[in-house]
């Protein structure tokens, strides 16, 4: 008997929704799901808490709480990213902690644990601390295909994680790269290593092998298979549950589901697929054999195309991909899973943008400095020299990332009750959401976050800013949209939004742009502002990337000499410093933490 983990309520969306299902989509099949008899329900983890906050206007504990009263015979699973929980850097041992307790007393049953580079010392700490709140630890290793990355390779950790206390273990192909027969080898391997827990494969259908890795490793003995209910499968998802189960009735490996009640579940999510039509993407939807050499997992890939867009570089996919396996190469050959999928994907976009190397991200020089672990295979030194300097060697450490952390709780704890008196801390669990994303996770607890839409607004129709792009991908010649709402002979013609306006600010003219894309004007995200930018200035320093403002570095009459940092900026969900191009003073500053600023924007006038 083989057994399914269904993924319906977190990969499945992140991989092909960019993780924006909403919990009143979810809550109405629970009961359904709850029946089937999975070995695991995975909801949780991964890019959902995120999501949450800052795109849905949803608290993620109370989504973990709805879906366990709703959900009460299914263990419920998350996906935790070792010592950087659901973000995507280390946090010290006693965030750790807290945050599987939390986890654990919210709903959580079963912690898969994972770190991007297979650093088992980053492992440690959260397998513990689910073990010691009664939790299951299926310990997961990244797959992934370099010279490094042998059978031998991944035999050996497991042995190693048995050692550490898994109950369970998984393969975790991210990307869907792992062929048939590497499959067969691995499962086959551990088996007859000795290793007795039972063995999880989780794949997606990226490179179209999916289908078959999955049959062989059902023939080397995998105990559990990672599937998706059809709707949301495929493409970068999993494969369907529906289909796998269909194809092992009658065999040694009957999974004993009832395929009637699953197809009832599908009817269900075919109409969650309708309502979130405004996200699909055709390139998720594609088989992508040339996986196998860029590697990129299925929600990156999701996501990825979003930023582009975000970024109007949409036209750079083919090349980035190209550009992303260049420096996987480069760095040391990580499986590209979060976060070193971002801090790899985003160095490829910057360097495909600006020149390569030439725009460094805080995350990549962390990443060199071993400040996420230990890379799989040695980073050249030439790389090392372009991106920490000529005295790298002095940046590089060699100990658990953490290590270097002091605790944050009781920090972070106070200086949540220093803010409005203490009021925006309704439960403990807020401050870990406070400690996770300061800014976002602030602006959620200060209820200044707005949904981008709620369930009863979908489908949106097609003059909605959110379904340009959905639009522009299946008509790109087209640079305007008609409203087909309206008969043929009342039709105005195209689409006409003004995008450009002039205000006054002090009495100072500005002109505010909002520059638009595939035939709708774009303007910011729900509770976003716009910095007012003004006309183009001598000394003007600009943004190359659209983002939001993390914090401004300096102030008006500071003296600043050439390559001093003056900001920073999130953009692609990383950081990256604004620094001046030129000795001078700072004589105007026109952004402040928090405003969201489009490349080319005019941030501060250095003289």
């Amino acid at each position: 008997m083989v057994k399914l983990h269904e993924q319906i309520l977190r990969d499945a969306h992140q991989s092909m929704l960019a993780t924006r299902m909403r919990t009143e989509d979810m809550l109405p099949i629970a009961d359904k799901l709850d029946q089937v008899g999975y070995f695991s329900l995975e909801v949780w983890g991964g890019a959902t808490f995120d999501v949450c906050i800052r795109y849905l206007n949803e608290d993620p504990w109370e989504r973990l709480k709805k879906l366990k009263k709703a959900i009460p015979n299914t263990p419920l699973q998350m996906l935790e990213r070792a010592m950087n929980i659901v973000a995507y850097w280390n946090f010290p041992d006693d965030v750790v902690k807290k945050f599987i307790y939390f986890a654990k007393k919210n709903g959580c049953d079963y912690f898969r644990i994972f770190d991007a580079l297979n650093d088992l010392r980053n492992m440690e700490v959260p397998m513990k601390a689910v073990k010691e709140n009664g939790g299951h630890v299926q310990a997961c290793l990244s797959y992934t295909i370099s010279p490094v990355h042998t059978v031998e390779y991944f035999v050996e950790k497991f042995e190693e994680l048995v050692k550490m206390g898994a109950d369970s273990l998984c393969i975790k192909d991210m990307a869907g790269m792992i062929s048939p027969q590497r499959a067969y080898d691995i499962i086959r391997g551990c088996k007859d290593a000795g290793i007795k827990l039972e063995i999880d494969l989780h794949s997606h259908c990226t490179s179209g092998m999916t289908g078959m890795a999955y049959q062989r490793a059902v023939e080397a003995g995998v105990d559990i298979l990672d599937t998706d209910i059809s709707p949301i499968s495929g493409g970068t998802a999993a494969p369907a549950t529906e289909s796998v189960v269909a194809a092992l009735q009658g065999t040694e490996w009957d999974t004993g589901y009832d395929l009637k009640l699953l197809i009832e579940i599908r009817k269900y999510f075919l109409k969650v697929w309708d309502k979130y039509r405004h996200l699909h993407r055709f390139n998720a939807l594609k088989v992508d054999p040339s996986v196998t050499l860029h590697q990129i997992p299925g929600g990156m890939l999701s996501n990825l195309i979003f930023q582009l867009e975000e970024q109007g570089a949409h036209d750079k996919y083919q090349e980035i991909l190209v550009e992303t396996a260049r420096v996987r190469e480069e760095l040391g050959y990580p499986p590209l899973v979060t976060p070193t999928s971002q801090v790899v994907g985003v160095q490829a976009v910057m360097n495909v943008l600006h020149g390569r190397y030439k725009v460094i991200t805080k995350e990549t020089k962390d990443y060199c400095r071993g400040m996420y672990g230990t890379p799989p295979a040695p980073i050249k030194p030439e790389i090392m020299k372009k991106i920490l300097g000529p005295k790298w060697k002095d940046e590089v450490i060699d100990c658990r990332p953490s290590d270097l952390l002091e605790p944050l709780w009781d920090k972070r704890k106070k200086e949540l009750q220093e803010i409005d008196g203490g009021s925006l801390i309704k439960k403990e669990e807020d401050i870990m959401t406070y400690i996770l994303y300061p800014q976002v996770g602030l602006k959620f607890l200060k209820g200044e976050a707005k949904a981008e839409f709620t369930s009863d607004q979908l489908p949106l129709p097609i003059d909605h800013p959110l379904t340009r792009a959905m639009v522009k991908q299946s008509f790109p010649e087209h640079k305007q949209i008609w409203l087909e709402t309206e008969p043929p002979e009342k039709r105005l013609g195209p689409v006409q939004i003004p995008t450009e306006f002039e205000v006054e600010v002090d009495g100072e003219p500005y002109e505010v742009k909002v520059v638009p894309t595939g035939g709708f004007a774009v303007s910011p995200g729900a509770g976003e502002t716009v910095a007012a930018k003004p006309k183009d200035v001598e000394g003007a320093v600009k943004t190359n990337m659209q983002g939001t403002i993390l914090g401004v570095k300096v102030k008006k009459g500071d003296k600043v000499k050439k390559g001093d940092v003056i900001a920073t900026i999130e953009a692609m969900k990383m950081e990256q410093e604004i620094k001046s191009e030129r000795d001078g003073e700072v004589k105007d500053i026109f952004v402040k933490e928090g405003d969201t600023v489009s490349s080319g924007d005019i941030i501060m006038q250095i003289l």
